[in-house]
C-alpha cells in the first residue's frame, strides 16, 4: 500500500473514533488488562481476600477519592467539569469514611495513613487539578464509571468472602445510594462527558 493510502486508512481510523468515552476506553485498554490479569485481582475475584489487606484497600481509595473529590469540587465551575459534576449521585468520600469506621472503629482517622504507592498518584491528581483541571474528566470518568461497572462485581465477591453483613456495613463504597438505574446515568455520564468541547490535544492528553 502506497503512503497516500496509509495515510487516509490512519485518518479514517481517528476521525471516526472522536468521542471522548471511546478514545478513553481504547488509551485505558492495555493497562486495564493488565489490571484484571494481575495476581491480587484474579485471587480477588475468586473470592481470596484478607480482611487486612482489604482494609488497606479502602483506606487507599479514601485518599485518591479525598484528593479528586477536593479538586472537582474547588473546580466544579469549570467549563469542562460543570456538566459531568454529579456530587450527589458519585462522590464516595463520605461513604468510604463509613466503610472505615466500621473497619477500624471510631478512631479511623488516627489508624491509617497514605501509603508510598498511593502518594504519586494522590499528588498528581492535585497538581491536575492546580494547572490542568480538564485532564480530571479522565481521572473521574474511569474512576466511577468502573466503580459503577466492575465494581458492583467486587462488592458481591467481598461481601460473600469477608462475610460482611448483609445490611452494607463495610461495603457503603460501592452503593450509590443517589443512582436509581446504573446503565441510565452511565449513559448520561457519557454523553456528557463527550458533548465536551475539547481540541484533539486536549482528548490525547486525557487519554495518555
Amino acid at each position: 500500500m502506497g503512503g497516500q493510502g496509509l495515510l487516509w486508512m490512519m485518518t479514517m481510523k481517528f476521525s471516526v473514533r472522536t468521542d471522548l468515552s471511546e478514545m478513553l476506553a481504547e488509551g485505558t485498554k492495555e493497562s486495564h488488562n493488565r489490571a484484571e490479569n494481575c495476581q491480587f485481582v484474579k485471587d480477588f475475584l475468586r473470592g481470596r481476600i484478607k480482611r487486612e489487606l482489604f482494609k488497606r484497600g479502602t483506606a487507599a481509595l479514601y485518599f485518591v477519592y479525598s484528593a479528586m473529590e477536593e479538586e472537582i469540587e474547588k473546580n466544579k465551575d469549570h467549563p469542562h467539569i460543570a456538566p459531568i459534576y454529579f456530587p450527589t449521585e458519585l462522590h464516595r468520600c463520605e461513604a468510604l469514611a463509613r466503610d472505615l469506621e466500621y473497619f477500624y472503629g471510631e478512631d479511623w482517622e488516627n489508624q491509617i495513613s497514605l501509603s508510598a504507592g498511593t502518594k504519586p498518584y494522590v499528588d498528581r491528581i492535585h497538581e491536575v487539578g492546580e494547572k490542568d483541571p480538564v485532564l480530571l474528566v479522565a481521572h473521574s470518568y474511569t474512576r466511577y464509571m468502573g466503580d459503577l461497572s466492575g465494581g458492583q462485581i467486587l462488592k458481591k465477591v467481598a461481601q460473600r468472602a469477608l462475610k460482611l453483613p448483609s445490611t452494607g456495613e463495610g461495603l457503603n463504597f460501592y452503593q450509590f445510594e443517589g443512582i436509581h438505574s446504573h446503565k441510565g446515568f452511565k449513559q448520561l455520564y457519557r454523553s456528557r462527558m463527550n458533548e465536551l468541547e475539547l481540541d484533539p490535544e486536549t482528548k490525547g492528553e486525557d487519554c495518555g
